[in-house]
């Protein structure tokens, strides 16, 4: 009510006021003495021009002052400059003419939406029923490849294949539809006809779940089709249907949004029907299933350790803690210690399970919850666990370009990726200090300043020598004051310990591990110079009791060494959904 009153009062209102100094150009303004207006053409347009009205204007703080000085001149209220009324009125003819063109257009756009519905109602009249005639649908998935295809006046199979809308391309002679169902993609032909004007078919959205009848041709000659192949579509029928409106995915999911950004996390469960999103996760499938096949090959055994855990590997700073009935539990930093304790009765093993860290870090390479390809191996020196690495790292990528179809999703994904040649490119930390000193300018730690022995070389800089050198690295013999507990010093100097970071170009280290300590004064030294409780790991320490061994094992990141392989720029995306410090959802 208040609204329409002051409407009413401005149209009353006979003198309109500007001033240029304190005035306000804003629908709400009303133009009387007391809320003036800032422009002349402004009040024009809201006023409606001259007629009925006369304008009076002022610049009350800039505006000049008498010849005697008096600035009260400046608060006169004056008749416009003929060239600011002239001015003003073209502004107001001109805004007349945009009203008058958005008339039109919003009068041919509802005579579109009103044909459109018109066209929609009558298509809901159309109803589309199979052939009986026809021979009976086989049904197959897209990644059935042996089928009869027909060519000419030869006839293929007939089948029905049931997916989502991938794409859609709507015609005068046909609708094209690209099919997904998680086994390839599959070009489908509608012709023009009652398949194409039904209801279903008008509104057509990526998204929606068909099953599609008909008979499987090859691509004409000239054309291009995913296997080089397209169903001519006979009958179909909807399964679930998908908006086309304001909640269509295409307006969920934006091509401009970077995968690994807030927006797209959130839609991830949309984002991970991409090709690109789809084919890394179809790739860690099958990484995981090499390491598997891998270890199987060298006789490791595969065991599943507690996710549950009432110790550190790690550091205490990146637990996760949780009520555990009436104790206090953690979620677990790494597998190792208790494959550690596998070993004696098992051989060498394995485990492919969830690891936990708390790290307060949002680079493009931490998760707060990460897959952890984890081994240990029993009676080695260190240039055997090198070995072992480099070995198990190449088997798997040699099984990966092995297969024709995950090889053909890595070239799509990362063009550029080499298989890594051996051996790897082998580092002493000491050497790796010397070489960041040694460019030109220097690489500087993360206080500006060269490097020296003891510091814990950053990420960047890291990366940096890993993406200059270009080549897998072995950096190893870390001091022992920046490495965990557990790991066994060099015996050739005390300094340093027997430890080894797998670093790759392009995404840093994919590799930790270390022998481990196997001496028990030794072991219990060093839990008292971390403040541990020897109690709380008396199970650990039995195996330096009771029957020790040199050993040594590692953990590898199945994101990060997904981002190297499939060239992703973080390991967010290398995983169904991340979760990492500020992000628990969906």
């Amino acid at each position: 009510m208040a609204a329409v009153q002051e409407l009413a009062d401005r149209s009353k209102m006979s003198t309109i006021y500007i001033d240029t100094d304190k005035g306000v150009d804003a629908e709400s303004t009303t133009g009387a003495e007391s809320q003036p207006y800032k422009s002349l053409a402004f009040a024009y347009i809201q006023q409606g021009g001259a007629e009925g009205k006369s304008y009076l204007s002022r610049a009350s703080e800039t505006g000049p002052v008498s010849a005697d000085g008096d600035a009260a001149e400046r608060l006169v209220w004056k008749e416009p400059a003929k060239s600011a009324i002239k001015k003003a009125q073209g502004a107001l003819d001109a805004h007349k003419k945009k009203l008058v063109k958005q008339q039109e257009v919003a009068a041919q756009e509802k005579a579109k939406e009103d044909a459109r519905m018109k066209n929609l109602e009558e298509a809901k009249k159309i109803v589309i029923a199979e052939d009986p005639s026809l021979p009976e649908a086989k049904k197959i998935t897209i990644g059935d490849k042996d089928i009869q295809l027909g060519e000419g006046d030869v006839k293929g199979l007939r089948v029905k294949v049931s997916g989502r809308i991938h794409r859609i391309r709507a015609q005068k002679q046909a609708t094209f539809i690209t099919l997904v169902d998680g086994y390839g993609h599959l070009q489908c032909v509608l012709l023009a006809g009652p398949l194409t004007k039904t209801y279903e078919a008008l509104v057509f959205a990526q998204g929606t779940a068909l099953t599609l009848y008909g008979e499987m041709r090859k691509v004409p000659a000239g054309q291009d089709a995913p296997d080089g192949r397209e169903l001519h579509v006979d009958y179909y029928k909807v399964v679930g249907r998908a908006p086309t409106d304001e909640d269509s995915i295409t307006n969920r999911v934006s091509q401009q949004q970077l995968p690994w950004e807030s927006v797209m996390l959130d839609q991830r469960h949309f984002v991970i029907r991409g090709d690109n999103a789809s084919m890394v996760l179809k790739v860690r499938s099958f990484v995981e299933f090499a390491f598997m096949t891998q270890y199987r090959k060298r006789k490791f055994t595969k065991v599943s350790p507690p996710a549950l855990v009432q110790t550190q590997v790690e550091g205490g700073s990146t637990l996760f803690e949780l009520p555990y009935y009436d104790e206090k539990a953690y979620l677990t930093q790494s597998s190792q210690l208790y494959l550690e304790t596998a070993i004696q009765s098992m051989g060498n093993v394995y485990c492919i399970e969830k690891s936990f860290r708390a790290e307060k870090s949002l680079t493009r390479r931490h998760l707060a919850e990460y897959t952890h390809v984890e081994a240990e191996l029993d009676f080695i020196e260190f240039p055997d666990l090198l070995a072992h690495m480099e070995d198990l790292i190449c088997g798997v990528i040699d099984m990966c370009m092995e297969d024709q179809e995950i090889a053909a999703m890595i070239k799509l994904l990362n063009p550029e990726f080499k298989v890594p040649s051996r051996p790897f490119k082998r580092m002493r930390y000491s050497d790796a200090i010397d070489w960041l000193n040694a460019q030109s300018p220097p690489i500087l730690n993360e206080e500006g300043n060269p490097h020296t022995f003891g510091d814990d070389i950053a990420e960047a800089a890291e990366r940096q020598m890993t993406d200059i050198i270009n080549l897998p690295i072995f950096l190893t013999h870390f001091p022992a004051e920046i490495k965990a507990f557990y790991m066994q010093k060099d015996p050739n100097d005390r300094r340093t310990t027997e430890s080894v970071d797998c670093l790759m170009p392009g995404v840093g280290e994919i590799v930790g591990g270390s022998m481990r300590m196997d001496n028990f004064d030794e072991l219990m030294e060093a839990y008292e110079k971390e403040g541990i409780s020897p109690k709380d790991y008396y199970w650990y320490t039995d195996a330096r009791k009771y029957g020790t061994s040199p050993h040594g094992g590692y953990g590898l990141g199945l994101e990060r060494f997904l981002a190297w392989l499939c060239n992703q720029h973080s390991v967010r995306t290398c995983c169904l959904y991340p979760r990492f410090m500020g992000r628990c959802k969906p």
